[in-house]
């Protein structure tokens, strides 16, 4: 049977992060934590340790500009947004890094339901996987389907047969990337003093999305 895939709406792509870049990033939180400003007056996370890596957008009594990243890890991050964007079909746009930080969850904690912007309201979130506890502690009901500490990504699609969600197993190393006005979450674990690590990198995009539209439902 030939048959050709054909999808709407919007996409998550998964990347693998580099060992490089994986250690690097790992390296400088656990080294610099201490001095890394606090990112919680921005967020709506339930969680106790949120820090910001790097933060472009305007100076506010929220946070104020400053990077502690080296450039080739920047550079890294806008690679694999402009491959997203080339693989998505977008045309010419202008990409700019507007925040990186780090939610480090422990028992108990969540992230609930939201969305991202930067100084643009359109852009492109992602979730990197740093470290995750061993154990997620009690499933509570159907043991069989666990989302204890699970990111979940929901999609706008509501139609007949539409896939509306996914909540992926991450791995360490994993990197999920989506744009700013895609809804997601990340669900409490228990009974461990573990911690599970993400990282959040925004990138705003600046782009004509009636140019990077397909004239006739094709783009090709």
């Amino acid at each position: 049977m030939k048959f050709d895939f054909v999808y709407l709406g919007q996409t998550v792509l998964k990347y693998q992060v580099p060992l490089e870049v994986f250690v690097a990033l790992n390296d400088i939180y656990e080294k610099r934590k201490k001095e890394l400003p606090k990112a919680n007056k921005q967020l709506v996370g339930k969680i106790e340790d949120e820090v910001s890596l790097f933060y472009s957008g305007p100076n506010s009594n929220k946070m104020h500009q400053h990077s502690f990243l080296p450039q080739d890890i920047l550079q890294w991050f806008d690679s694999i947004f402009n491959h997203y964007l080339i693989w998505n079909k977008i045309g010419e746009n202008h990409r700019s890094i507007n925040s990186i930080w780090v939610n480090e969850m422990k028992a108990n904690e969540y992230n609930p339901v939201h969305i991202h912007q930067g100084k643009l309201y359109s852009g492109l979130s992602s979730v990197m996987c740093l470290k995750l506890p061993k154990e997620t502690g009690m499933e509570y009901s159907a043991q069989d389907k666990p989302m204890n500490g699970r990111l979940q990504i929901i999609g706008a699609a509501a139609g007949q047969f539409a896939k509306t969600d996914y909540s992926p197993n991450m791995k360490i190393g994993d990197f999920y990337v989506f744009p700013y006005d895609m809804r997601h979450c990340v669900y409490p674990f228990n009974s461990t003093k573990e911690k599970r690590r993400t990282l959040v990198c925004n990138v705003d995009v600046d782009y004509n999305p009636v140019a990077s539209r397909s004239a006739g439902g094709q783009n090709e």
